[in-house]
Protein backbone atom coordinates (compact mmCIF):
# COMPACT_ATOMS: atom_id res chain seq x y z
CA UNK A 1 0.00 0.00 0.00
CA UNK A 2 1.38 3.40 -1.00
CA UNK A 3 1.58 6.15 1.60
CA UNK A 4 -1.08 8.82 1.19
CA UNK A 5 -0.13 12.41 0.59
CA UNK A 6 -1.84 15.57 1.69
CA UNK A 7 -2.48 18.63 -0.44
CA UNK A 8 -0.40 21.78 -0.09
CA UNK A 9 -1.59 24.91 -1.89
CA UNK A 10 0.96 27.73 -1.46
CA UNK A 11 -0.04 31.35 -1.03
CA UNK A 12 -1.00 32.86 -4.37
CA UNK A 13 -1.80 29.46 -5.92
CA UNK A 14 -5.06 27.84 -6.97
CA UNK A 15 -7.37 28.33 -9.95
CA UNK A 16 -8.89 31.82 -9.93
CA UNK A 17 -12.19 33.00 -11.39
CA UNK A 18 -12.63 36.79 -11.68
CA UNK A 19 -15.70 38.96 -12.23
CA UNK A 20 -16.26 42.67 -11.61
CA UNK A 21 -17.94 41.82 -8.31
CA UNK A 22 -15.50 39.33 -6.80
CA UNK A 23 -12.55 37.02 -7.29
CA UNK A 24 -12.68 33.36 -6.22
CA UNK A 25 -9.54 31.22 -5.92
CA UNK A 26 -10.18 27.49 -5.62
CA UNK A 27 -7.89 26.17 -2.88
CA UNK A 28 -9.37 22.71 -2.15
CA UNK A 29 -11.91 21.02 -4.42
CA UNK A 30 -14.00 17.87 -4.25
CA UNK A 31 -11.14 16.16 -6.07
CA UNK A 32 -9.06 16.47 -2.88
CA UNK A 33 -11.62 16.49 -0.05
CA UNK A 34 -14.77 14.59 0.80
CA UNK A 35 -15.47 17.17 3.52
CA UNK A 36 -15.53 20.63 1.91
CA UNK A 37 -14.54 22.85 -0.97
CA UNK A 38 -12.33 25.74 0.16
CA UNK A 39 -11.89 29.09 -1.52
CA UNK A 40 -10.20 32.44 -1.00
CA UNK A 41 -12.62 35.19 -2.01
CA UNK A 42 -11.92 38.86 -2.67
CA UNK A 43 -15.14 40.87 -2.30
CA UNK A 44 -15.20 44.16 -4.24
CA UNK A 45 -16.56 47.38 -2.72
CA UNK A 46 -20.31 47.61 -3.28
CA UNK A 47 -20.85 43.85 -3.71
CA UNK A 48 -23.84 42.35 -1.86
CA UNK A 49 -24.37 38.61 -2.37
CA UNK A 50 -27.99 39.00 -1.24
CA UNK A 51 -29.61 36.96 1.50
CA UNK A 52 -29.98 33.33 0.53
CA UNK A 53 -30.41 29.90 2.09
CA UNK A 54 -29.28 26.33 1.34
CA UNK A 55 -31.17 23.20 2.36
CA UNK A 56 -28.11 20.89 2.19
CA UNK A 57 -24.94 23.01 2.31
CA UNK A 58 -23.07 24.13 5.40
CA UNK A 59 -20.69 27.09 5.08
CA UNK A 60 -17.88 28.68 7.02
CA UNK A 61 -16.53 32.19 6.38
CA UNK A 62 -13.34 33.60 7.95
CA UNK A 63 -12.61 37.27 7.30
CA UNK A 64 -8.91 37.75 6.50
CA UNK A 65 -8.76 41.43 5.46
CA UNK A 66 -11.15 44.34 5.27
CA UNK A 67 -14.69 44.47 6.59
CA UNK A 68 -17.93 42.79 5.59
CA UNK A 69 -21.47 43.28 6.81
CA UNK A 70 -22.82 39.79 7.56
CA UNK A 71 -26.08 38.07 8.41
CA UNK A 72 -26.50 34.50 9.71
CA UNK A 73 -29.94 34.05 11.29
CA UNK A 74 -33.61 33.55 10.51
CA UNK A 75 -35.30 36.97 10.66
CA UNK A 76 -38.69 37.72 12.17
CA UNK A 77 -39.81 38.70 8.67
CA UNK A 78 -38.07 37.89 5.39
CA UNK A 79 -38.42 41.07 3.33
CA UNK A 80 -37.63 40.63 -0.38
CA UNK A 81 -35.78 43.89 -1.01
CA UNK A 82 -32.94 44.27 1.51
CA UNK A 83 -31.58 42.16 4.38
CA UNK A 84 -29.68 44.97 6.13
CA UNK A 85 -32.48 45.72 8.58
CA UNK A 86 -33.48 42.15 9.37
CA UNK A 87 -33.72 41.19 13.02
CA UNK A 88 -34.00 37.76 14.60
CA UNK A 89 -36.73 36.85 17.12
CA UNK A 90 -34.06 37.16 19.84
CA UNK A 91 -32.99 40.66 18.71
CA UNK A 92 -29.92 39.67 16.70
CA UNK A 93 -29.02 42.05 13.85
CA UNK A 94 -26.42 42.19 11.09
CA UNK A 95 -22.84 42.80 12.18
CA UNK A 96 -19.68 44.35 10.78
CA UNK A 97 -17.14 41.54 10.58
CA UNK A 98 -13.45 42.41 10.56
CA UNK A 99 -10.30 40.27 10.31
CA UNK A 100 -10.44 37.16 12.47
CA UNK A 101 -14.24 36.92 12.48
CA UNK A 102 -15.67 33.45 11.80
CA UNK A 103 -19.23 32.89 10.58
CA UNK A 104 -20.67 29.35 10.49
CA UNK A 105 -23.91 28.81 8.58
CA UNK A 106 -25.81 25.54 9.02
CA UNK A 107 -28.25 24.25 6.39
CA UNK A 108 -31.54 26.17 6.45
CA UNK A 109 -30.05 29.36 7.95
CA UNK A 110 -30.49 32.55 5.88
CA UNK A 111 -27.18 34.34 5.39
CA UNK A 112 -25.58 37.16 3.42
CA UNK A 113 -22.46 39.28 3.19
CA UNK A 114 -21.78 42.67 1.65
CA UNK A 115 -18.78 44.94 1.31
CA UNK A 116 -20.10 48.42 2.12
CA UNK A 117 -16.61 49.97 2.34
CA UNK A 118 -14.38 51.57 -0.29
CA UNK A 119 -11.72 48.82 -0.01
CA UNK A 120 -11.77 45.17 -1.12
CA UNK A 121 -12.30 42.56 1.60
CA UNK A 122 -10.76 39.09 1.58
CA UNK A 123 -12.14 35.96 3.20
CA UNK A 124 -11.57 32.23 3.42
CA UNK A 125 -14.73 30.32 2.54
CA UNK A 126 -15.61 26.63 2.94
CA UNK A 127 -18.70 24.90 1.57
CA UNK A 128 -19.75 21.38 2.40
CA UNK A 129 -20.42 19.04 0.74
CA UNK A 130 -18.22 19.48 -2.32
CA UNK A 131 -18.39 20.08 -5.29
CA UNK A 132 -21.65 22.13 -5.51
CA UNK A 133 -20.08 25.55 -4.91
CA UNK A 134 -17.21 24.82 -7.27
CA UNK A 135 -19.60 24.02 -10.10
CA UNK A 136 -21.86 26.95 -9.22
CA UNK A 137 -18.96 29.45 -9.45
CA UNK A 138 -17.77 27.96 -12.77
CA UNK A 139 -21.21 27.99 -14.37
CA UNK A 140 -22.02 31.47 -13.04
CA UNK A 141 -18.85 32.80 -14.66
CA UNK A 142 -19.92 31.24 -17.97
CA UNK A 143 -23.26 33.08 -17.75
CA UNK A 144 -21.63 36.39 -16.81
CA UNK A 145 -19.00 36.07 -19.56
CA UNK A 146 -21.66 35.61 -22.26
CA UNK A 147 -21.70 39.37 -22.90
CA UNK A 148 -24.52 41.85 -22.53
CA UNK A 149 -26.66 42.16 -19.43
CA UNK A 150 -26.73 39.14 -17.07
CA UNK A 151 -29.28 36.47 -17.99
CA UNK A 152 -31.34 36.54 -14.78
CA UNK A 153 -33.43 33.50 -15.80
CA UNK A 154 -30.28 31.42 -16.37
CA UNK A 155 -28.85 32.57 -13.02
CA UNK A 156 -32.12 31.68 -11.22
CA UNK A 157 -32.08 28.20 -12.81
CA UNK A 158 -28.42 27.77 -11.85
CA UNK A 159 -29.14 28.71 -8.23
CA UNK A 160 -32.06 26.27 -8.04
CA UNK A 161 -29.83 23.47 -9.36
CA UNK A 162 -27.14 24.17 -6.77
CA UNK A 163 -29.32 24.47 -3.65
CA UNK A 164 -29.41 28.28 -3.49
CA UNK A 165 -32.72 29.95 -2.68
CA UNK A 166 -32.14 33.66 -3.25
CA UNK A 167 -34.16 35.71 -0.72
CA UNK A 168 -33.00 39.24 -1.60
CA UNK A 169 -31.29 40.45 -4.80
CA UNK A 170 -27.58 40.12 -5.48
CA UNK A 171 -26.21 43.62 -6.10
CA UNK A 172 -22.96 45.20 -7.17
CA UNK A 173 -22.71 48.96 -7.08
CA UNK A 174 -19.18 50.19 -6.40
CA UNK A 175 -20.40 53.80 -6.54
CA UNK A 176 -22.82 53.31 -3.63
CA UNK A 177 -21.13 50.94 -1.22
Amino acid sequence: MEPSEGLLVPSGHGRTIRTDAHEVTFKVTGEHSRFASSFEVVVSPGFDVGAHVHTRSEELFYVLEGELEVLAFEPRVRTRDDWRHWESPTGRRTVRAGPGTVIVVPPGCPHAFANRTDEPARMFFQASPPPDHERYFEELLDILDAGGPPDHAAIAELRARYDIEQLTPLRHDAEHA
